[in-house]
């Protein structure tokens, strides 16, 4: 090929923006396999939450006295509780439950601990020790315990265990929320917007808030896990979702009172559901950390 035929050939593009945020999230889903089963059982969970009512083989509520307690088989993959309800279908339906409450507490806290500790880490003054001293009274208290109080006192409804949840997880949230907006408020970028004549409300939605969302990011992940756990504990001592509500932490909280007469499934198996869906946002925070960090792009 001549010289001028090489000029006439146009250079490839590198991709950027979206284009290039998706080829590097599959570089890193497809080099480590680690990340790729998360990002996998993460896709199913939401499958699970979105369609697992509509496919389960059997009603989640029914019960059936003449086939309680009968152990996995293939007409109960997962066996029957004690008054011969399919376990199979509770564990899935209450996928969506669990879902729910994850998503929601989370995008409260992130509302809440998120936005605070941003406002405090850029303004300083007042608000950073309004903002410092609520972090600091509930950190005052053992999370779980202020969470069964705060269920306890308001009742033990969905809404209110969301709002438990939020709360006790807003210290963590304002806490790097606030670190990584102290760091970044005197920076070259922010300078150069104010030089502009933005205003700092400005300043701080369009400048600080779009940095610092890829930490807020892995720790919106790895929180979904703790806010499963939570509402499961809360269900298990009896302040959660009320009973007959498919859930995770009511149904163990109902099989472990069978583990010793034998019926181990009862327990065994929603038990396994939570512990899968926790390994999966644990595991899926490491892997958006890696996608979302600019730092870790080859």
């Amino acid at each position: 090929m001549s010289a001028a035929q090489d000029a006439a050939v146009p250079p490839v593009a590198a991709p950027t923006g979206i284009g290039a945020t998706l080829k590097h999230a599959r570089y890193i889903i497809s080099d480590n396999p680690v990340t790729g089963v998360a990002f996998g059982l993460f896709v199913l969970i939401v499958f699970l939450a979105l369609f697992g009512p509509l496919i389960v083989p059997y009603d989640p509520l029914m019960s059936d006295t003449a086939a309680a307690l009968k152990p996995p088989s293939a007409a109960h993959w997962f066996g029957t509780d004690q008054i011969g309800r399919d376990v199979f279908s509770r564990v899935i339906a209450a996928t969506r439950l669990d879902f729910i409450i994850a998503v929601s507490s989370v995008a409260l806290v992130f509302v809440m601990g998120g936005l605070s500790g941003v406002a405090a880490g850029f303004f300083g003054g007042w608000t950073d020790r309004v903002v410092g001293r609520i972090a600091d009274t509930i950190m005052a208290f053992p999370l779980f315990v202020l969470a069964m109080g705060i269920v306890a006192a308001l009742g033990n409804t969905v809404q209110n265990i969301v709002l438990a949840t939020a709360i006790v997880n807003f210290p963590l949230y304002a806490r790097v929320a606030r670190a990584e907006a102290n760091v970044r408020r005197e920076v070259g970028f922010v300078q150069a917007a104010r030089l502009c004549g933005n205003s700092e409300i400005r300043i701080l939605l369009t400048q600080i808030l779009p940095n610092i969302m890829p930490i807020m990011i892995v720790q919106m992940s790895l929180t979904m896990g703790y806010a499963i756990l939570n509402a499961a504990g809360l269900s298990f001592i009896g302040l959660g979702v009320r009973p007959p509500t498919a859930e995770w932490g009511i149904m163990v909280a109902e099989g472990a009172a069978f583990m010793v007469s034998g019926e181990w499934w009862i327990a065994f198996f929603p038990g396994a559901a939570l512990m899968i869906a926790v390994f999966c946002f644990n595991l899926l925070g490491d892997g958006l950390r890696d996608i979302v960090d600019p730092q870790r792009r080859t």
